[in-house]
């Protein structure tokens, strides 16, 4: 792979019921205007997102030999990312995650499966050699790879390569400080509003910008109607959300990083990469899923012109 994004991370299903009107409660029924089985993770979605934007991509993960775990491949594979490095069966089942969907916000229920399965010895030196950057999600959800992601990442800097993650929520609200260390060997650090107060311990996310810095990891924090911001020479440099009528917003943050990096890859200024990755994210709510509608370059650059 010529100057690509390796890839880190989980394989799952999304099952997908939108237009709740509230959240399920025990010992009642709650009725979706409608249901969809889609590509899922955060990891999953990123990669698509940014094979759509035109970016080369190498996932590095496991997953089942089952019917989910084919589905995940052949989705994948029909967006163009190479697959060669993904681990498949070994006694693992691809896990499944249940997205509750209105038009304000989401709830998610994750089986895990194979998620915490992938380590960073899966992430050879040759997965690695040529491409130009490496990217990890779910930083909680990735139980063996997380001690050793910080030795991953230098191995990846060490390699010539340029590194990103998202943590995505803590399920156990724990959140921890190793985290901190990390992200001494991360260049873009890629939060959501709630993710960064709770790792920071602000209580804004502009508060949580500055705990953050530590001089060497480009902080972004994805702010949802706020849009997006992080800091430029010591001040809060913002960039507003992109109006959409948003059907579904599963993913959205994922497609944010996606047009984030993208643009971030190609030395865009900062303010026209925060904008990327608003028009991504934006243009990604068409439809049901995270990546059924996600952006081509053209679409992004055109919303991005818009502005």
């Amino acid at each position: 792979m010529k100057r690509g994004i390796v890839i880190a991370g989980e394989i799952n299903v999304d099952l997908i019921f939108a237009g709740v009107p509230a959240l399920p409660q025990f010992g009642r029924e709650t009725l979706a205007e409608t249901y969809a089985q889609c590509p899922g993770s955060s990891s999953m979605i990123l990669a698509m997102g940014l094979a759509r934007l035109g970016d080369p991509v190498r996932f590095v993960g496991r997953c089942g030999d089952d019917p989910f775990g084919r589905f995940c491949l052949e989705a994948l594979r029909g967006r163009g990312v190479d697959t060669a490095s993904i681990a498949i069966g070994g006694g693992v089942r691809t896990g499944v995650t249940v997205a509750i969907s209105s038009q304000a916000d989401r709830a998610l229920l994750t089986w895990p499966g194979a998620i915490a399965a992938l380590g960073a010895d899966d992430v050879s030196d040759a997965v690695l050699a040529g491409a130009r950057h490496l990217h990890v999600s779910s930083y909680y959800l990735q139980t063996t790879l997380r001690p050793r992601l910080g030795e991953l990442f230098a191995r990846a800097r060490a390699a010539g390569l340029s590194t990103s993650l998202d943590p995505g929520s803590d399920p156990e609200q724990r959140w921890g400080r190793e985290l901190i260390e990390v992200l001494r060997h991360v260049d873009v650090f890629l939060p959501n509003q709630s993710e960064a107060c709770a790792i920071s311990g602000g209580d804004t996310p502009e508060e949580a910008l500055r705990v953050l810095d530590n001089g060497a990891t480009r902080t972004v924090v994805k702010a949802g109607s706020r849009g997006a911001m992080t800091l430029d020479a010591g001040k809060v440099l913002s960039a507003s959300a992109c109006a959409t009528n948003a059907v579904d917003t599963t993913g959205a943050g994922d497609s944010f990083n996606a047009g984030f990096l993208h643009a971030w890859l190609r030395d865009l200024p900062l303010l026209d990469c925060l904008r990327w990755g608003n028009a991504c994210g934006a243009l990604s709510t068409r439809g049901i899923g995270g990546t059924a509608t996600q952006a081509t370059a053209d679409e992004a650059l055109a919303l991005v012109g818009s502005r």
